[in-house]
Formats: C-alpha cells, sequence, structure tokens
C-alpha cells in the first residue's frame, strides 16, 4: 500500500513496544509504509529491533536546522501561496514547530505518492498530520490511546479540532470509542476499536516453578499506575509472613518516593526496582513470575490506563493478572477466570487476591491458561493488523469516491 505512510513523535521507543509490532507486523503482511519520525530516541535500553525497519525510518531535522531550512524555503516563494500565509500569520505562537515540520513533511509525501498519514496518540505527530492535511490536502488518521484523551493537554490544535479533520480515529478499546462517542458525538462514525496486538509465539508460557512465587509489574514509574499501592500490598504480605518477590520493571518520576516507601516498609528484600528492560528480558521475567499486578487508578486530572499493553503480554506468558477495573481492563481480564479485579487504591484487597494466586499455584495455573487462551482469541497482532489495513483500504475508496465526485 505505497499510498499509506506513518508518522510518529519517536520511533521505535522501547515505551511504546505496540507501535513496533504494529510496523513489523504489517511487513510480514506485505505492507511497508514509509515511517517517518519526529524525534530520534535518545537514552533508551537497548532492544531487538528489527534493523532493516529501523534503517528505513527516516527522522526530521532537529528543530533550529528544520526552521532555517524552511524558512529559506519561505524566502525563496518554494512553497505553496497557501503554506506560506499560514506559517506567516501562525507565527511564533505556542506549537509553531508542527507547521515547519508539516511544511518539511508535505513535498516528501507527495514525492512518495503518499496519500494517507497514520499516527500514533492525539499528540505531536497527530498535530503535525492536521497541518500536512491543511497544507497539501494529504488525508490522516490516528491512533488514540489513554491520556491523549481522557486528559488532553490545551493546544491551539485541539483534541476536537484533530477529530473533525481526521478521515478516522482508532482507538485501542471499546470503553475508548464510547468515550469519545459521548464526547464528540457530531464524530460518531469517525470511531474505530482496533486492539493493540501481540506476538503470541514469542511468550513463554510461565510454568510456575520458581520456589519463591513473583509478583511482576512493569510500567513508567508514574501515578495511573498505582505502584504505591503495590508496594503498600506487598506490606500486608509481609505482616502475613506470605513467601513473595516483587519485581517493578520500569522508569519514570515516582523511582525516588517509592524507593524511600519500599525502605520505610522494611521491604527491600522483597521488593525491586529493576529499572527499564529490554523486551527480550521482560518476555524471560514473565516466563519466570508468578502473578501480574496492575493496580491502575484514574489520576485526579482524568489521566488514566486504557488498555496497557502489559497486561496482553501477562495473559500472553499465562499469568494471572491482578488490576483495577478501569479503562478497557475489563476488556482483557475476565474477573475470577482469567485474574482479579480490586477497587482503586485498596491495597489490602490487593494484597487478598495477591495472596491466594501466591499460595495456591493451581489456582495461578489454571487463570493464566485462561488468560492465555483470551490472548489468542482476541488480542493477536496479526488480526490487529488485519483490522488495520481494512480501514486504511475503506479509507482509500472514500478518497477515491471523494475524487469522482469532485471531478469535471
Amino acid at each position: 500500500m505505497p499510498e499509506l505512510a506513518y508518522l510518529f513523535e519517536r520511533f521505535p521507543s522501547f515505551t511504546q513496544t505496540f507501535c513496533y509490532r504494529e510496523i513489523a507486523e504489517l511487513r510480514r503482511q506485505n505492507v511497508s509504509p514509509p515511517i517517518f519520525s519526529v524525534r530520534h530516541c535518545a537514552e533508551e535500553p537497548a532492544q531487538d529491533w528489527d534493523p532493516a525497519i529501523v534503517r528505513e525510518v527516516h527522522y526530521l531535522s532537529d528543530d533550529e536546522p528544520l526552521v532555517r531550512e524552511i524558512d529559506r524555503a519561505l524566502r525563496k516563494k518554494q512553497l505553496p501561496r497557501h503554506v506560506a500565509e499560514e506559517i506567516a500569520g501562525w507565527g511564533r505562537q505556542t506549537d509553531f514547530l508542527r507547521l515547519y515540520q508539516a511544511a518539511y513533511l508535505g513535498p516528501r509525501l507527495h514525492a512518495l505518492g503518499v496519500r494517507h498519514l497514520h499516527a500514533h496518540f492525539a499528540g505531536l505527530a497527530a498535530r503535525t498530520a492536521f497541518w500536512v492535511e491543511r497544507f497539501f490536502g494529504i488525508g490522516y488518521s490516528f491512533t488514540a490511546h489513554a491520556n491523549d484523551i481522557f486528559s488532553p493537554k490545551p493546544f491551539a490544535i485541539s483534541l476536537g479540532k484533530l477529530i473533525a479533520a481526521a478521515r478516522a480515529v482508532v482507538t485501542v478499546s471499546d470503553f475508548g470509542v464510547r468515550f469519545l462517542r459521548e464526547k464528540y458525538p457530531e464524530a460518531a462514525a469517525k470511531f474505530n476499536r482496533i486492539y493493540n496486538g501481540i506476538e503470541l509465539e514469542r511468550f513463554q508460557p510461565a510454568n510456575f516453578s520458581e520456589p519463591t512465587p513473583t509478583i511482576i509489574s512493569i510500567g513508567r514509574l508514574i501515578e495511573k499506575k498505582g505502584f504505591a499501592d503495590l508496594i503498600e500490598a506487598c506490606r500486608l504480605l509481609q505482616l502475613r509472613e506470605i513467601n513473595f518477590r516483587c519485581e517493578i520493571i520500569g522508569e519514570g518520576p515516582l523511582e525516588s518516593a517509592l524507593r524511600e516507601q519500599i525502605a520505610t516498609a522494611g521491604l527491600t528484600n522483597n521488593v525491586v526496582l529493576t529499572g527499564p528492560q529490554p523486551q527480550s528480558e521482560v518476555i524471560r521475567r514473565l516466563a519466570r513470575s508468578t502473578v501480574l499486578a496492575l493496580p491502575c487508578v484514574a489520576e485526579a486530572g482524568g489521566g488514566m490506563d486504557n488498555l496497557p499493553t502489559v497486561v496482553m503480554e501477562a495473559m500472553a506468558a499465562a499469568l494471572p493478572v491482578i488490576s483495577t477495573p478501569l479503562g478497557g481492563l475489563p476488556e482483557m481480564v475476565r474477573d475470577g477466570t482469567t485474574g482479579f479485579f480490586v477497587p482503586e487504591h485498596q491495597p489490602a484487597e490487593l494484597a487478598e487476591k495477591l495472596g491466594r494466586v501466591l499460595e495456591d499455584r493451581e489456582l495461578a495455573r489454571s487463570l493464566g491458561k485462561a488468560g492465555r487462551k483470551r490472548a489468542a482469541e482476541c488480542f493477536t497482532i496479526e488480526k490487529s493488523a488485519q483490522a488495520l489495513l481494512a480501514l486504511f483500504q475503506q479509507l482509500r475508496l472514500a478518497a477515491a469516491r471523494r475524487m469522482l465526485n469532485m471531478a469535471p
């Protein structure tokens, strides 16, 4: 599908493995869209990315040289008049770089024969795509995930404007679709649910044979992941003299506070913050764990998780999952069948559910087996990519009909 291209803010990024999987699976299905990334990914742990994919990413110039290049093109009148007028009218107000990035991208997309641009997140990349469409008539869509729709930042090109101008909007859960349709009913027909996907065959099922059962949790060390509640639940498990180890994989702004909480609770021998890990190591650690705990919470500003990919990964590894019923999580976890739900900010209930699976390995194995079956039925990357390709084909046909209707 040479008419399609992808635009990311950063690609490939270890915090957004679902984006990489999407591109890799499209290639496996013989679709290789050009990939553009606004930023380089700096200071990230090494990953086992396919070098052939990484080599093909076209990174935009850094901000200062890009501005110089576009300003030079404007002086030489190398850009369409309406583009020059919009850039001049916008001036240096907030987010002006999105106009410059669009002015850089548009001619390159036209040269490649691209007629549709897809971005991930209703953020920087989608706002750049907005201006690409406005300047050069190249339609766009984007995949919205979590905070980008639940607590969007107040940019001049707002979430509402992004949706109004987009040809289609993908979000990763039925909950997300309902949320957007309630907030933007005039655009209800644009919203499509396509789950993030996983490569099921990469995940070895856990065998629950480790002498010390392990709680694993993975994510950015930020409020909405609920790690403070998990650490408190671990303190309660220790009081009950339950044998366990807890590994929290990730990095983020709450690291110091969480380390202090662990030390104050006397949990330094039980709970460890491992820092970020490559995907291959995450897969290995899931396979030797007993349960995934991710007690997500809603933040004061409305931010919360929607469809945490790590939950799918744990299910693929045949682990039971204990979480909270927020966002799209009930679309993954089946309470009492593939894991358990607990209310937000209830570490005592979290500890009780964790204790059940830590002390009953047959229960853990049964829940995990059901979870892997559900992951195979609902969350494979093959199905997700096929759904995306079907949507892109619909958009292509709709664009062709519009062109015919406009013909003299």
